[in-house]
């Protein structure tokens, strides 16, 4: 979706404050967060795609003027509302006011290291050939999904050249709908920056995209 997350060539926020070798985590309260959202993402209720739809979803304003973990929190307390397993009144009470709900799955503490040591690949198998090949020259579709999409919206209509092939992946627009993996070919699309922003941006700049293959379509040259 068209969210506030989606910033790619927007102006006016400001500069970015950099921190010299910067901690994972600026306050006891986001390692809570984030043990939270990762316990309460292997219950299965959920998967990876849902939890980002649900952080990149969060009102603009609200997105905008929330830090990076505060934005994981109030998507985590969505999520756990949506599905079930809290009510609002045990949220503003701090406590739980009836039975917990069941879920498919706990994760106990002796299960997190060996369980993040061997990753959580996304990679599957796609049945028919990949669709275009490095040097390919491709557009990347003009859509506007009211549900979760990783094209980012500066690069919609926009021409670009295919660098590589990565291989089938899970599909996170259908994946976070709940509606299957729907693996896909992943491409890296490299784009001329005066190409997304026009004849005022550096023309020796470039930015590489990662875009699956329904994003993508055979670029249409310009009559001469």
């Amino acid at each position: 979706m068209n969210g506030g997350q989606d910033l790619g060539g927007m102006q006016g926020f400001g500069p970015l404050g950099l921190e010299a070798d910067e901690p994972w985590f600026h306050a006891p309260w986001e390692k809570r967060v984030f043990a939270m959202a990762m316990a309460m993402g292997l219950t299965g209720t959920w998967n990876l795609d849902a939890s980002r739809a649900a952080r990149e979803s969060l009102p603009p304003g609200e997105y905008l003027t929330s830090s990076y973990y505060r934005i994981w929190f109030r998507a985590l307390e969505r999520q756990v509302q949506q599905h079930g397993l809290v009510e609002a009144g045990e949220l503003a009470a701090g406590a739980a006011l009836a039975p917990p709900a069941p879920v498919a799955r706990v994760l106990k503490a002796e299960e997190v290291g060996p369980l993040f040591a061997r990753g959580f690949p996304s990679d599957r198998p796609v049945a028919t050939p990949a669709r275009f090949a490095p040097g390919d020259e491709v557009r990347a579709k003009v859509i506007h999904p009211a549900g979760h999409t990783r094209l980012p919206r500066y690069v919609r209509g926009r021409t670009g050249t295919v660098e590589r092939v990565h291989g089938g992946f899970v599909f996170p627009d259908s994946n976070a709908a709940f509606a299957g993996e729907a693996p896909q070919w992943l491409y890296t699309v490299r784009f001329a920056a005066i190409e997304l922003w026009g004849e005022d941006a550096d023309p020796g700049l470039t930015v590489s995209v990662a875009a699956f293959e329904s994003y993508l379509e055979p670029a249409r040259r310009k009559a001469a």
